[in-house]
């Protein structure tokens, strides 16, 4: 079964800083993530470790991690404020996704919650 992707897009444009959702369907949105929230489920981290690190040796950024998910939901409003369990990825600081420090590259998460740029562990 085909999953929804879900990344970050630092792509200059119109939807440069947005969420950018391409769906199990094959249909692609962005969303601004000031207004939106994605409550993504039964999800895993993917990372192209080669190209991660490339771009930490010093190449210019391209697209390298993203978000698998089974299914999702997009909010609008009453938005889930998480704090705790922050996911990061920053090929720049480390070639990996990265939860407290610890590599978590392919993990697999029932939850994962979009919060403005950020996304938690729920």
């Amino acid at each position: 079964m085909k999953q929804n992707k879900i990344r970050f897009n630092l792509s200059r444009g119109e939807n440069y800083m947005k969420w950018k959702v391409e769906f199990s369907n094959g249909g692609v949105k962005y969303y601004d993530p000031t207004t939106t929230q994605i409550v993504m489920s039964d999800c895993t981290l993917k990372n192209n470790r080669k190209a991660a690190l490339s771009i930490l040796s010093g190449s210019n950024k391209f697209v390298c991690a993203w978000v698998l998910c089974k299914t999702l939901e997009i909010k609008t409003d009453d938005f889930i404020a998480e704090t705790e369990n922050k996911l990061k990825y920053n090929p720049r600081e480390l070639p990996f996704w990265n939860l407290n420090g610890k590599d978590v590259d392919g993990s697999q998460y029932k939850k994962i919650i979009s919060f403005s740029k950020n996304l938690f562990v729920s």
